[in-house]
């Protein structure tokens, strides 16, 4: 049944709309609806289909079930809808099963639309119920969010895949000390379309490469006191950030990553940049993969920059530091990870570790922070550990290349007993160097490493 339009119809669609926007910056099509009982706003609900693994989950269907359990009945007479996108066939059946006294939305859908497009399952008299329909409202507003939407999809080198999300490029303006452009891809067979970051700098020919791998929670941000160094003995810099970390894509289940998986997409990231020439730097997470990479490729690879990290054997205990880590990280996984990087390094200032909080806005975006802990190979037969003994092996009697060693001492995670054990296992080490002041992220300390590496591995 049609209506007129109420005088504060374009008041909730604008809420509504609002719902939309949300829905869009998570993946989903930006449809949004609110419920309305008396003038007030009793449930709202957003497109979730993807996130939820729900076919069900359009924004009217999620809105009718908040509503149903606020008024604690199923039937929600007396009770107003409001859509941004005329209502498929699903959601008007469940409208009307629902009594809706009225269901107001925004843009017709003239494929699916069930109020009046395609059909209009409101139109029946034979039915025991009749829901007022009013169509049309904010109409433009709905559309054009929608336009948008798919527009980019089209238009996009990079879509976004359903089941990931994309930290907004806003959170990586006018960060302190990061000034590099950003590069991106997509089409490593790993990645199966998620989009990936990396800085590369420097010349493409140059005779070294610094290939620069961070950890867990950092990003490629991690090496900004490094990178100038580096780039001014001459040499290329590289500095990926992994997925789910920095400007990459962010998947939204924890489940999506596994130590394998990451270490392939690293694998065909260096094939595909044709990386030769290489200075592996790696701390963290950084080191439990990339410390398993040159033994595929030895040719690539001219030397070795290692500092806090391990190699996870799954013979040899993880240390306790690492795992008091572990158990922080799983009682409480929203930790502030700008408040984690004050709390080691005081001379860092309040945007620079502000900046460690920018990939994740929210806790959608945290799914990697939540996995990676977890993913360390504790036992033998655990991802990656068997990986990491033939590593080990590589390491101890196969490496040709220089090496170099920095610690930093006020690691209570992988610090020097840690790393005093790995270096016993690489071929031709010379002694660590030593940062008394440095704590687990060395990089942040990173401009005298930087300098004493670009005089060993040029030497």
């Amino acid at each position: 049944m049609p209506s007129v339009p109420h005088q504060d119809d374009a008041h909730f669609m604008r809420l509504a709309l609002a719902e939309a926007s949300a829905a869009a910056e998570t993946g989903e099509v930006p449809v949004g609806a609110v419920v309305v009982k008396d003038g007030r706003v009793i449930a709202t609900g957003r497109n979730a289909p993807i996130d939820g693994h729900d076919p069900t989950a359009h924004a009217e269907i999620v809105a009718l079930r908040a509503a149903a359990q606020t008024l604690g009945n199923y039937r929600l007479e007396g009770c107003s809808l409001y859509v941004t996108l005329e209502p498929c066939a699903m959601c008007s059946g469940a409208m009307l099963h629902a009594r809706l006294a009225r269901v107001v939305f925004g843009a017709a859908d003239p494929k699916t639309g069930a109020a009046g497009s395609v059909l209009n399952l409101f139109d029946h008299t034979q039915l025991n119920h009749q829901t007022v329909v009013q169509g049309g409202v904010l109409a433009e507003e709905g559309a054009h969010l929608l336009r948008g939407f798919f527009k980019e999809r089209r238009v996009n080198l990079h879509p976004l895949r359903d089941d990931a999300l994309r930290t907004p490029d806003d959170r990586f303006q006018v960060l302190p000390g990061y000034p590099w452009a950003p590069h991106y891809l997509s089409d490593l067979p790993a990645l199966d379309g998620l989009r990936m970051h990396y800085l590369d700098e420097g010349p493409a020919h140059a005779s070294l490469t610094w290939l620069c791998l961070h950890g867990n929670p950092a990003w490629s941000y991690l090496y900004r006191k490094m990178i100038p160094v580096m780039l001014a003995s001459g040499a290329r810099v590289v500095a990926p950030d992994l997925i789910g970390f920095g400007r990459s894509d962010k998947p939204k289940k924890d489940s999506a990553h596994t130590f394998t998986w990451h270490r392939q997409v690293l694998l065909e990231f260096i094939e595909r940049l044709d990386l030769r020439n290489v200075v592996l730097v790696v701390q963290d997470w950084g080191g439990l993969l990339g410390l398993t990479l040159p033994m595929e490729a030895p040719e690539r690879y001219r030397g070795l920059l290692v500092m806090n990290t391990t190699l996870a054997t799954g013979d040899v205990p993880l240390s306790p530091g690492f795992l008091a880590w572990r158990s922080m990280c799983a009682q409480n996984p929203e930790y502030d990870v700008a408040r984690l990087f004050s709390r080691g390094n005081p001379q860092m200032s309040a945007d620079e570790c502000a900046a460690y909080n920018a990939p994740f806005p929210d806790r959608g975006h945290r799914a990697a922070l939540r996995a990676f802990p977890a993913l360390v190979p504790e036992q033998l037969d655990d991802d990656g550990a068997a990986l990491s003994r033939r590593a080990k092996a590589f390491w101890s009697t196969q490496w040709k290349g220089q090496s170099l060693m920095a610690i930093g001492q006020q690691d209570p995670v992988l610090g020097e007993p840690v790393m005093r054990a790995l270096h016993a296992s690489i071929h031709g080490c010379p002694d660590p160097l030593l940062i008394p002041q440095a704590g687990h992220f060395v990089q942040e300390h990173g401009e005298a490493i930087a300098l004493t590496a670009v005089r060993h591995f040029n030497a």
